[in-house]
């Protein structure tokens, strides 16, 4: 996951360089000092300051007198939480959780839903008793969501009625979900078939009685989430993420807004001065990823900001939401950004709260940044690296920096060291280019249920990040290309091996090669060259729907390319997916 984002513009005059704020930020006895501890057998470079679990950050503003969630349901309607509603809620299915279900530390429950505040709920109540939160895609299919809730060996599932009624075909295949928990769903779920699902508002009833959280000791290097990754070898992997990951990263937002302002002088007001404005962020991308919950929720959480979360996505609807809510930020991946700048309605609305405007997880074309400059002049354009393995955050390039160096991920934050290796492992010299290997309190423990590939990429606590990268002399990054068969499609992650994998089933399919295409809007689009069987009757209608059975409609391509001729091969067997993408751009040039 590549992250973007355009913040308040630099003053004028800087008060102090890049890294004159580090060092004063980061030096011993300063409020971000850096120190080391031993984490799984291995020295490693700390904040100073981290919230020691995700139940201390929940805590933070649990009296906070003001709205923490903003949802806007299918209707339009607003659903106002604040922060002490959304806590005693929290407390309510805590509670329920360890009494009526008897969920203990390190138990695995699974969440399956649209952005919802619900989902905020579940989240912070199971990691707050130390159970596990497994965040399922929503756009998984039902044997993508069997397959995540066995993995993972879920004993809950909470869901909304749209992923209930994909999974119900599927229940028998399901193997040790005890109950399942329906978020916004009638008492007998239309479709679902599951007359035992429980609702969650049974769970918590109306929150009004202070019920305490219950008591859980918990340790920063404790299990608190596993988000599943796509995987090369066509199953997901779930990554499993510490309290001192999630709360890392946490600290590394703390941070950036802190440097911010020794910068530029300009300081923030308190969020308890309730005269002041509140910072107000409108989320667009899911909560199932790290981008939607490490660096979105948490921080949003955690700074006492005010969440604004839709049932789905408009670009009209966010224009209006802006002006209304005065958010402060919004984003999400660049497609999202582009259709708010092209929205119908984008000149009829007072759009001047915003001062930062987020995306990340694919490729953004310069034509975007220079937009943005344009339509939000009081907002100017950064970027930053992160991947699922390491929490969100690895590195920001802002300000004068990133004028001076456009093409660059930045400096990792403090905590985070970083490496450029050959394939065997060894450190490169500086400006060469090699595999990205990272080091930091935000990598995460490794993958659930999958020793091999864990040793294969967590070596001595670095992560091999399977992004070709170089460093210059300052220690900046520069992404060069992805070492992974990879498409990002507006966000989401597509392995090609898994899309090849699901097309070789079909019996008239020889070989097949999917690949990346340029799209202005979702930054690649899936396509796909296939060999097919002499005489084969099938066309690509019939392939996409046989896909569709398999995949989920993202991973699905839009291009097909069938024909009986071998697709072209390297000298070591390999398809040459460089030419089969050249003669796609040729065609759609053509």
């Amino acid at each position: 996951m590549s992250t973007q984002e355009s913040a308040a513009p630099p003053a004028p005059s800087m008060l102090m360089s890049l890294q004159e704020a580090i060092h004063e930020l980061t030096r011993p006895g300063a409020e971000f000092e850096v120190g080391t501890e031993t984490i799984r057998g291995v020295e490693t470079r700390v904040w100073g300051g981290c919230a020691s679990s995700l139940r201390e950050v929940l805590e933070r503003h649990k009296d906070l007198a003001r709205d923490f969630l903003v949802y806007v349901d299918e209707h339009g309607e607003d659903h106002r939480l604040t922060y002490p509603e959304h806590y005693r809620a929290c407390c309510r299915l805590a509670d329920s959780l360890v009494r009526d279900f008897g969920i203990r530390k390190g138990d695995r429950i699974a969440l399956a839903a649209r952005n919802l505040p619900e989902w905020s709920v579940v989240f912070w109540a199971v990691t707050g008793i130390g159970a596990i939160v497994v965040p399922l895609n929503a756009w998984w299919t039902g044997p993508e969501m069997v397959y995540g809730l066995n993995d993972s060996g879920s004993r809950m599932l909470f869901a909304d009625s749209e992923r209930l009624e994909r999974l119900q075909p599927h229940r028998g295949e399901v193997e040790g979900v005890e109950k399942l928990v329906g978020l916004r769903v009638a008492r007998d779920p239309a479709g679902s078939g599951a007359s035992d699902v429980l609702r969650l508002e049974e769970l918590i009833g109306a929150a009004a009685e202070d019920v305490a959280f219950p008591e859980v000791a918990l340790h920063p290097d404790d299990d608190a989430t596993i988000f599943y990754t796509s995987g090369t070898t066509g199953f997901p992997k779930g990554a499993l993420g510490t309290h001192r990951n999630v709360c890392s990263n946490l600290r590394a937002a703390e941070f950036l807004k802190r440097r911010g302002e020794v910068r530029t002088g300009i300081v923030a007001a308190p969020i308890e001065d309730l005269e002041s404005p509140q910072p107000a962020t409108l989320l667009s991308v899911p909560m199932f990823h790290v981008t939607g919950c490490h660096s979105t929720l948490v921080p949003a959480l955690g700074g006492g900001s005010k969440l604004v979360i839709t049932y789905k996505f408009d670009a009209a609807q966010t224009v209006e939401l802006i002006e209304r809510e005065k958010v402060s930020g919004f984003g999400g991946v660049p497609t999202l950004v582009w259709k708010v700048l092209e929205a119908p309605n984008f000149r009829d609305h007072d759009l001047s709260s915003v001062v930062r405007v987020a995306y990340g997880g694919a490729p953004a074309a310069p034509e975007l940044v220079r937009r943005i400059q344009e339509e939000f002049p009081q907002a100017a354009p950064s970027n930053g690296y992160g991947l699922t393995e390491t929490s969100a955050i690895t590195s920001t390039n802002a300000g004068p920096e990133y004028v001076a160096k456009p093409d660059s991920a930045g400096l990792p934050v403090p905590p985070c060291s970083v490496k450029v290796c050959d394939e065997a492992g060894t450190e490169l010299p500086t400006g060469a280019i090699g595999e990205l290997w990272i080091h930091g309190p935000n990598v995460i423990k490794g993958y659930w249920n999958k020793p091999e590939a864990t040793a294969e990429t967590f070596v001595d606590g670095w992560l091999r990040s399977g992004d070709l990268a170089r460093l210059d002399d300052e220690g900046f990054i520069t992404i060069c290309d992805r070492a992974k068969d990879m498409v990002i499609r507006g966000g989401e992650n597509v392995y090609c091996s898994e899309v090849e994998a699901a097309l070789h089933e079909h019996p008239q399919v020889l070989a097949a090669a999917v690949y990346g295409v340029a799209d202005r809007v979702l930054g690649e689009e899936v396509a796909v060259t296939l060999q097919m069987r002499r005489g084969a009757s099938v066309e690509a209608a019939e392939l996409r729907a046989f896909a569709l059975e398999r995949l989920a409609g993202f991973k699905v391509p839009v291009e097909w390319e069938l024909g009986t001729e071998p697709l072209p091969l390297n000298a070591n067997g390999k398809i040459i997916k460089r030419e089969l993408r050249e003669a796609a751009e040729a065609r759609r040039a053509g």
